[in-house]
């Protein structure tokens, strides 16, 4: 329930595909975060699928020009090692997939910026996530990229029992949003995009999950994988 990004606003957006009876569908979101590396979500990865990112789209519906797509070798793809699909509340839902060839930077197609090591945003702060995800819980598929202003939820709230709690919400997770703006199916994956004091942008979120009685429930705003809580892994799986 977001509206109409602004086409080819969100550059490192990317779209991650996976085959099925000989075409690619949309599955989940990500960012591009060197022109050969992607970063999402570890609870989109599934290790029987063949996966390829699409870059520089915006209409799903239509071939507009400046998409790219290009494979991903399954030997490519590094979830985090302490990622459980069994307890996503456990945290650590992120993971690299390293492209089969350099992504061609353009005005379409760029590079996304991650915050320094241990930033933490502080509530109220304005964040936008985009993503193809569904417009309602239930709802259609959208093929225009969408974004919506989704504002920082801090640790104390969030962990309230009324919200999430402290079980489901570990401080290397973000809040972000409410009842009025969520992430749904199929954004997972994508950038929490936010602006820094100087203007340039930074993703400090990957989408991870929302709540099993809708996306925009009350009190139960979309979680998101916090970026500067693994630089360190991010590193190391860059240079592995």
């Amino acid at each position: 329930n977001g509206q109409d990004a602004v086409p080819y606003s969100w550059p490192w957006q990317i779209s991650l595909q996976y085959e099925r009876d000989g075409t690619f569908r949309h599955t989940c979101g990500g960012t591009l975060i060197a022109p050969d590396w992607v970063m999402t979500a570890a609870h989109c990865i599934s290790s029987t699928l063949t996966y390829e990112v699409v870059l520089g789209e915006y209409d799903m519906s239509s071939a507009e020009g400046p998409e790219q797509r290009i494979p991903v070798a399954a030997d490519d793809i590094f979830v985090h090692p302490k990622w459980s699909s069994f307890c996503v509340a456990c945290g650590n839902d992120i993971a690299l997939l390293k492209l089969r060839r350099n992504a061609v930077l353009n005005d379409y197609v760029q590079t996304g910026q991650l915050p320094p090591a241990g930033t933490v945003l502080p509530n109220g702060y304005p964040c936008y996530l985009s993503g193809w995800g569904r417009l309602s819980t239930g709802g259609p598929l959208p093929d225009k990229l969408q974004d919506a202003l989704m504002p920082v939820v801090d640790h104390e709230q969030c962990t309230q029992p009324d919200w999430w709690g402290s079980l489901a919400i570990r401080t290397t997770m973000i809040c972000a949003g409410g009842a009025e703006q969520a992430g749904c199916n199929g954004d997972s994956g994508g950038p929490l995009n936010c602006q820094a004091e100087d203007g340039h942008w930074e993703v400090h979120g990957i989408a991870s999950f929302v709540s099993a009685l809708g996306c925009d429930t009350p009190k139960k705003p979309t979680v998101f994988t916090r970026v500067s809580a693994f630089e360190d892994w991010i590193t190391i799986a860059n240079n592995s």
